[in-house]
C-alpha cells in the first residue's frame, strides 16, 4: 500500500494584503476650518487700508487711518453724536431689527410650512410674495411713511416685509426637500398629522429655515440703515447720514464698523443655533 501524503497550501497574509481602513474624502470645503485664512485676510485688508491712508494715495479727509477711526470710537462713546449717545443710537437700531425679525419669524415660518404642505395656501400666498419680494424695500418706503407716518411703526413694518419673504420661502423649500420615505415610514407606524408636522416636517425643514433667517437678517440690516437715513432721529444709519453731511468720514467708518459687528453677532448666534438644533447638517 502506497503512502498518500496530502499537502495543503499555506497562505500567509502579509501586511500589505490585510484590509485597510480608507477614509473617504469629502467634496468641497465641507467641515474644513478656515479661521486662520479668514484672520490672515482681515489682517491683510487692514494693513492695506493703513498703507493706502498713510501714503496719502487717498486724501485723509476721505480715508482716515485705522488709528483715527479707533480714536473716534472713543470720542463718540464719550460725547455721543447727532444729539444722542452711542448707546441710544445702537439700542434704537437693535430694537427695530430684533422686533421686526421676531415678527417675521413668527409669521413667516408657519406660513412657509403651510405653503409647502397645502396647494391652496401656496396658490394664494405665492403670488403676492413673488410680486413684492424682488422689489427693493426703498421702493415702498414712501408708502410706509404715507400710510404709517415717520414713527417706529413704519420702520418696523418695512423691516418685516423685507425679512418675511426669505424666511417664508425657505420654510417652503424645506418642506419640498423632505424625503417622502420619512413621511411614509411615520405613517406606517401610525403617526398622526400633527405628529408628522412636529417630528418629521419641521426638523427636516429646519436647516433651510435657519439659512433663510441668516439671509433675512442680512437684508434687514441693509434695509434698516436705508430707512434710518431717510426718516429717523436715532439709530446707526441716522448717525452715518449726519456724519456724511459734515464730511466726518471717521464717524462714518465708526457706524459701518458697528453695523458689521452687530450683523456678525446676529449671524454667529444663528450659526450657534444651527449647530445646536441641526448638528447633522452637512454630514449625511
Amino acid at each position: 500500500m502506497s503512502n498518500v501524503i496530502e499537502t495543503r497550501d499555506i497562505v500567509v497574509k502579509t501586511e500589505a494584503d490585510q484590509a485597510k481602513t480608507v477614509r473617504l474624502q469629502g467634496y468641497g470645503v465641507g467641515q474644513s476650518n478656515t479661521l486662520v485664512i479668514s484672520l490672515a485676510t482681515a489682517v491683510a485688508l487692514i494693513a492695506t487700508w493703513w498703507l493706502v491712508a498713510k501714503l496719502g494715495v487717498v486724501p485723509r479727509l476721505f480715508l482716515p487711518t485705522p488709528q483715527e477711526v479707533i480714536a473716534q470710537i472713543g470720542a463718540v462713546y464719550r460725547d455721543g453724536y447727532a444729539g444722542a449717545s452711542l448707546g441710544e443710537h445702537v439700542s434704537a437700531s437693535l430694537f427695530r431689527i430684533a422686533t421686526a425679525a421676531a415678527i417675521a419669524i413668527v409669521v413667516g415660518i408657519p406660513l412657509g410650512l403651510l405653503m409647502g404642505l397645502n396647494r391652496w395656501a401656496k396658490g394664494i400666498l405665492d403670488t403676492p410674495i413673488e410680486f413684492y419680494w424682488p422689489l427693493p424695500p426703498l421702493a415702498y418706503l414712501p408708502l410706509m411713511i404715507i400710510w404709517l407716518g415717520i414713527g417706529e411703526t413704519s420702520k418696523v413694518t418695512l423691516l418685516v416685509l423685507a425679512m418675511f419673504a426669505p424666511i417664508c420661502l425657505s420654510a417652503q423649500a424645506g418642506v419640498r426637500s423632505l424625503p417622502i420615505e420619512r413621511v411614509n415610514a411615520a405613517r406606517s407606524l401610525g403617526g398622526r398629522p400633527w405628529q408628522l408636522l412636529l417630528s418629521i416636517v419641521l426638523p427636516s425643514a429646519l436647516p433651510e429655515i435657519l439659512t433663510g433667517i441668516r439671509i433675512a437678517l442680512g437684508i434687514g440690516w441693509g434695509t434698516l440703515v436705508a430707512a434710518e437715513l431717510i426718516a429717523s432721529n436715532r439709530g446707526i444709519g441716522y448717525m452715518i447720514m449726519s456724519a456724511s453731511q459734515f464730511l466726518a468720514t471717521d464717524v462714518v467708518f465708526v457706524g459701518i464698523g458697528i453695523i458689521a459687528a452687530c450683523a456678525f453677532a446676529f449671524g454667529a448666534a444663528v450659526r450657534l443655533l444651527e449647530a445646536t438644533l441641526v448638528p447633522w447638517k452637512g454630514k449625511s
